[in-house]
């Protein structure tokens, strides 16, 4: 059957009107198309550079951690009434102090709804000797298939088998580099006399390494030794105890509301990784922002864009809408012939903007590489994302043809053939 038949009559006006206009009309597809495309390509960049930046901010912590309450000092007593006392408070000294009953707190938040992972770890301060090479470290005491959970621990190996048996470590690749250390090569580790105390004493513990990890930080690989959980309890003087409790969510941005629920259920100090990451937060927020603003931009000048396009058209087919009139056709009709363009432009547009985002991303991710040879961050175009940029970009389309259609409508018939 002819297309010409089974197409309506509005529809055929409207092609008609678009084919005679070729010189516009590619034009403007082509315009609708950078617009679409500038749009999706941006869209999909900010969250492959958003996705890449939390993962891997979130790849060396917690989302959420469980501390113990500071020490503070208490007040001194009220002054009796009439009387006058001077007092000078000092802070006190922080020290280490064991999350009290975590072994029974883990099954419990094992259960919370949206926590997906619990690790308990015992950190502190101390110092990595080699022959004369001495480094400060930061040691972290774990249970190594719950801290894997937490960070992708053993993905981020790049040497080595991690593995934490008694007196085995995994080491930090920069810490590594300036101790001179290799696979299974021995190191000390020294901390500070246990239990907090002044008398000078240190403990140490010789331990073998297994594993080098890149964290994806270089402050983090120069200082970070991962040993057994009950090795750090030992060096930190902290026997059974452990200083935080990690956990990971399934909704990273939903932490934050979730460390308030746990303030309000426990005596702990809850903390999300927005919260220790204030300045990264706003600056996400602040690329989300930018990106909304240049999208609506974007789409504005599209619709002004269609929109003048069909206005020129309205007054270059006076004569022919005067004609389709008198011979029979409504206002509606009209009406309908130009909203059918203005579908027509951003559908098409819509289509070949998605081909061409597809491409700059492919430019983007063959071509943009970092100093390792390796692309920045990966960078894909959803289907969803796109499909969604289509439909608005189509929309608007017909949103920009409601102003020309409906001048077009409102000709008269008469007027429009004199001219």
């Amino acid at each position: 059957m002819n297309w010409r038949r089974w197409l309506g009559f509005e529809w055929r006006v409207a092609v008609k009107f678009l084919r005679e206009g070729r010189s516009q009309t590619l034009l403007i597809i082509l315009g609708v198309a950078a617009g679409v495309a500038v749009v999706a390509y941006i869209s999909a960049l900010i969250t492959g550079l958003q996705a890449s930046t939390l993962a891997k901010t979130l790849g060396a912590q917690g989302h959420i951690t469980l501390r113990s309450l500071d020490d503070v000092v208490l007040s001194a007593a009220a002054p009796e009434q009439g009387s006058t006392r001077l007092a000078e408070v000092q802070p006190r000294a922080q020290r280490l102090r064991s999350v009290i009953n975590w072994q029974l707190l883990l099954p419990v938040l094992e259960a919370t709804p949206g926590i997906t992972a619990v690790s308990p770890m015992v950190s502190g301060a101390g110092l990595a000797l080699r022959g004369e090479a001495v480094q400060s470290m930061a040691l972290l005491g774990v249970d190594l298939d719950r801290y894997d959970r937490i960070v992708g621990l053993r993905g981020k190996v790049v040497s080595g088998t991690a593995r934490l048996g008694p007196g085995e470590a995994i080491v930090g690749r920069e810490l590594a580099h300036d101790l001179g250390l290799r696979l299974g090569d021995r190191f000390s580790v020294q901390t500070a006399s246990a239990g907090g105390t002044s008398s000078g004493t240190t403990v140490t513990e010789v331990l073998r390494v297994t594993a080098l990890v890149d964290l994806g930080v270089k402050d983090l690989n120069e200082r970070t030794v991962i040993a057994p959980l009950r090795t750090a309890q030992s060096l930190l003087g902290l026997p059974g105890g452990v200083t935080q409790v990690d956990m990971r969510v399934s909704d990273v941005w939903q932490a934050s509301a979730m460390a308030r629920e746990l303030r309000q259920r426990y005596p702990l100090k809850a903390e999300s990784w927005q919260e220790n990451n204030a300045q990264l937060v706003s600056a996400l927020n602040a690329q989300s922002v930018s990106t909304a603003i240049i999208r609506g931009v974007v789409m504005v000048v599209v619709v002004l864009g269609i929109a003048s396009v069909l206005v020129v058209s309205v007054v270059q087919k006076r004569h022919e809408i005067g004609i389709l009139r008198a011979m029979g056709a409504t206002r509606r009709q009209v009406l309908r012939v130009f909203l059918l363009q203005g579908l027509l432009v951003g559908s098409l547009g819509s289509a070949a903007g998605l081909l061409l985002a597809v491409a700059m991303i492919w430019l983007f991710t063959t071509f943009v590489r970092g100093s390792d040879g390796l692309p920045l961050f990966a960078i894909t175009l959803p289907l969803a994302t796109g499909l969604n940029v289509a439909l608005v970009a189509t929309v608007c389309g017909v949103i920009a043809a409601i102003a020309p259609a409906r001048r077009a409508a409102a000709l008269d018939p008469a007027q429009a053939i004199r001219l």
